[in-house]
């Protein structure tokens, strides 16, 4: 059994000497894992850092085998992000939930392409916390736990939508919140625009996806939602202006 593709690196562990174990998510293959042999070692660590665009080959006797792994370096995801913090935590925290909300060998063509573009713009920093926040709304679908944010769940209107209910993961608009506006997540205008928005929206945009990931794509599941979304999401809201 082999498979030969291009693929993103989402976690690598030390595994004996010098060996690691890695997980690399592909376009056609979804996410698999296999050793990467000399994967920590001087020569070939570099090639195996988390956000790393790789060529990579698994060769397995049998489907259901751990496989083993070879890998050419495409794009250097983790050096171009590693000198900006805002570029680290989102590539450490999409690799994250990558990894981890996604079954193992089920291809998910959208969520991979997207993961690709967080991958090559993360030197961009924060301002990408926006794409991160749509790629997580993606996800959500792609697993069956997709948000209605197109009309409010009240009156039907597509306009002003301010908020989401946090159980059932519909849109209400500012006029039919009411008393009611405390116990909804805020939906930052940039979901519904084609505008960048700030990091006030980045924040609550942040807190929205954080929710459902945590309740629908972990929850169900009995994980915990991986400490890197958790610590991005802590930065996202602890610089945005005003008290969160």
């Amino acid at each position: 059994m082999e498979i030969v593709a291009p693929g993103i690196v989402l976690s690598v562990a030390p595994f004996g000497e010098g060996d690691a174990l890695a997980s690399v998510f592909s376009e056609e293959h979804g996410v698999y894992r296999g050793l990467a042999h000399g994967g920590v070692s001087r020569g070939r660590a570099s090639l195996w850092q988390q956000g790393n665009l790789v060529q990579a080959r698994w060769v397995a006797r049998l489907v259901d085998q751990l496989g083993s792994f070879s890998a050419e370096l495409i794009h250097p995801g983790a050096a171009m992000a590693m000198n900006d913090p805002w570029a680290l935590g989102i590539l450490s925290s999409a690799c994250a939930v990558a990894e981890t909300a996604l079954p193992e060998r089920e291809p998910h063509a959208a969520i991979f392409r997207g993961l690709l573009h967080l991958v090559v713009h993360a030197p961009e920093g924060a301002p990408l916390l926006a794409d991160m926040v749509r790629w997580e709304l993606g996800l959500l679908r792609e697993l069956g736990y997709g948000l209605d944010i197109a009309q409010c769940a009240l009156t039907g209107t597509r306009e002003n939508l301010a908020f989401v209910s946090p159980r059932t993961g519909r849109a209400v608009c500012e006029e039919a919140a009411g008393l009611w506006k405390e116990r909804l997540l805020k939906l930052p205008p940039f979901l519904t625009t084609n505008e960048p928005g700030d990091p006030e929206q980045w924040a609550d945009g942040m807190r929205l996806t954080g929710h459902f990931l945590a309740r629908d794509a972990f929850g169900l599941h009995h994980r915990a939602v991986p400490a890197a979304r958790v610590m991005l999401e802590e930065k996202a809201r602890g610089s945005a202006p005003g008290p969160r």
